[in-house]
């Protein structure tokens, strides 16, 4: 159980790290990207980012 924590953590944080660049290629800002704001922040939901993502890492395991 430990193990899948430490993934999970390891994981948010190459993901925030990564976030500022994958906003430069127009992830995040895909016309099925929910963006609003609540309690002073910014929250965002990457649906279709996230389908995107989905599907390029899917293509790249068939072909490898």
């Amino acid at each position: 159980m430990i193990r899948w924590f430490a993934v999970v953590f390891f994981a948010l944080v190459l993901l925030s790290g990564l976030t500022p660049w994958l906003h430069k290629l127009g992830l995040g800002k895909l016309p099925g990207d929910l963006r609003f704001r609540l309690f002073g922040r910014e929250w965002v939901i990457p649906l279709a980012s996230t389908v995107l993502l989905s599907l390029a890492a899917g293509l790249i395991d068939k072909l490898l």
